[in-house]
């Protein structure tokens, strides 16, 4: 079979594929939750392994960014029409909490503009509600980010 042979799934299976193939996602348990045109929202349940104070057993704020970013990046691709690679611009994370111990977190994002070359999101993390944020993100993501290479050419 020829490369151009090969179909690549539109979103939302492509926004799904995005969730479900990022090592950093298995690896610190991330969980699709909805997925919607433009936005995502992904759950992320309590883990010891995921402490960032041991006195306070509180998340790690590393965590919680990298719970936004992902949740950012597949809300960005479910807005696409087509796929394309990604690649995260730029990243503003304001910190209004500490998350509370043993409870799950939610990031929700939202892709709120699409350029021909960036997508611009915002999100919040929370527990109960949105309205009382942990954290929130607005973040852009380069569209096209690979300029047509293949996956990896830039290492060589």
């Amino acid at each position: 079979m020829d490369e151009a042979d090969i179909q690549i799934p539109l979103t939302p299976e492509l926004a799904k594929r995005v969730m479900t193939t990022s090592p950093l996602g298995q690896d610190l348990g991330f969980k699709l939750l909805k997925l919607e045109r433009a936005r995502a929202v992904v759950g992320l349940d309590y883990q010891d392994k995921l402490v960032g104070n041991p006195l306070t057993r509180v998340v790690h704020g590393g965590v919680i960014t990298a719970l936004l970013d992902h949740a950012a990046a597949v809300a960005a691709v479910a807005a696409l029409d087509a796929p394309t690679s990604i690649a995260t611009l730029d990243m503003r994370i304001d910190y209004m909490r500490a998350a509370e111990p043993g409870r799950r977190i939610i990031g929700d994002a939202t892709c709120f503009k699409l350029t021909r070359s960036i997508a611009f999101i915002r999100g919040t993390a929370y527990h109960d509600s949105a309205q009382n944020p942990i954290a929130t993100v607005v973040c852009t993501y380069m569209l096209a980010s690979d300029g047509g290479r293949k996956p990896g050419a830039n290492l060589t």
